[in-house]
């Protein structure tokens, strides 16, 4: 492997989100990497860096070139420059596009469970969650008629997909697609697809982006992409949305520029030329290693843990376990992992469905840390089982 994945970076006392935490706590919950970003990144970045002034930027058209030439070379899929729009998040441009595509008091669908800031920018703009919750029998599934009893409620205008889905990991097919996208058309309901961690696939396995599945998918839907998951720079706040349909991007468009999220930092759209032009080989070498976090994973879990059941997944370094044979509270378990381990992993009763039974752990980390938090994960179970 050219680039040491198992170097550990010491990231107390840098401002971390994710490392805000007690000394002797090991935070595995959100969704930020522990390695360092590729090369490529850095050295685009500490090129601006010394040039010693940061004004107002502009987005430049290696930007554009850089998305497009990615989509067409891994996911098959041909954007057209002129229907992006930079954005400086995913969540940003999830808000903005929730406020201009539905009206105040209606219904927003989401497959359940799910990320659970879509709730905030659902709720917190006054409109409504409405929950289809994925049928679980060891793995997910759509439940298209309680899917299409959803979308055909008269205050329905919009759903929020996840593609592939966090937290359970899942990497829906292109059928599945279509037929998300002919329900949505035949009610007259907008898709915004969060793709953010369309990137981060086992290897050899490939997303398909909700867009390019057919001529109506690509009519009624946003896409929010982004490089910061996959490359490790979620601090750097560069994201994108593409949008084929001209009305719908003209609206969307407007929105983000209003909401005042459109315009980049300094280092925003150098870094992600880098990643998508030159970062390619480094993510592999991610992808490679974060596959082989999940076999560690599995293998502690079915020796030291049979209780608890690793959720089969396709995407993501968001590991989601069952844990019901242990309980059915979720929070209760987290709080005494932490209490009890240092172990910071997440609740899964905030992404709501059955999420009250699961718990999310974050494994893009060098194994001398997964290994360490696995230990703290057993311990932690045994002592909340013998309560």
């Amino acid at each position: 492997m050219k680039t040491d994945l198992d170097k550990t970076v010491d990231r107390r006392g840098t401002n971390s989100l994710k490392w805000d935490v007690g000394q002797d706590e090991l935070p595995m919950w959100v969704a930020d990497m522990d390695f360092c970003t590729a090369p490529c990144i850095v050295k685009a970045v500490t090129a601006k860096a010394q040039s010693g002034i940061f004004g107002y930027e502009v987005v430049p058209q290696e930007w554009y070139e850089a998305i497009v030439r990615w989509w067409k070379a891994r996911h098959s899929f041909v954007i057209e420059p002129n229907w992006l729009c930079f954005v400086t998040g995913v969540v940003p441009a999830l808000t903005s596009s929730v406020k201009r595509l539905t009206n105040v008091g209606d219904n927003v669908v989401t497959l359940t469970p799910v990320y659970d800031i879509f709730f905030h920018s659902i709720e917190n703009t006054g409109r409504h969650t409405l929950e289809c919750p994925l049928r679980y029998d060891g793995a997910y599934h759509i439940d298209f008629a309680l899917l299409e009893e959803k979308l055909s409620h008269p205050q329905t205008t919009l759903l929020i997909l996840c593609n592939p889905h966090n937290p359970v990991g899942k990497v829906w097919s292109a059928e599945e697609l279509f037929r998300i996208g002919e329900l949505c058309a035949k009610y007259g309901v907008k898709v915004f697809s969060d793709e953010i961690h369309c990137d981060l696939t086992e290897p050899n396995v490939e997303y398909v982006p909700f867009a390019s599945v057919s001529e109506t998918c690509r009519d009624i839907s946003v896409t929010a992409i982004s490089a910061s998951k996959a490359f490790s720079i979620p601090g750097l706040q560069s994201a994108g949305v593409f949008v084929p349909n001209e009305q719908l991007r003209n609206a969307v468009v407007r929105g983000l520029n209003s909401d005042e999220v459109a315009e980049p930092n300094s280092f925003a759209c150098q870094a992600t030329v880098a990643a998508f032009n030159e970062g390619g080989e480094w993510l592999d070498e991610v992808r490679a290693y974060i596959s082989d976090n999940k076999k560690v994973t599995s293998l502690f879990l079915q020796r030291r843990l049979p209780q608890l059941k690793l959720v089969e997944q396709q995407a993501t370094y968001l590991l989601w376990i069952d844990c019901s044979a242990v309980t059915d509270d979720s929070e209760a378990l987290c709080k005494h992992i932490r209490a009890t381990t240092g172990l910071y992993v997440s609740d899964g009763a905030k992404y709501r469905g059955n999420g009250r039974y699961f718990l999310r752990i974050n494994v893009a980390c060098p194994r001398s840390t997964l290994l360490d938090g696995l230990e703290r994960l057993a311990s932690g179970i045994e002592s909340f089982r013998s309560i």
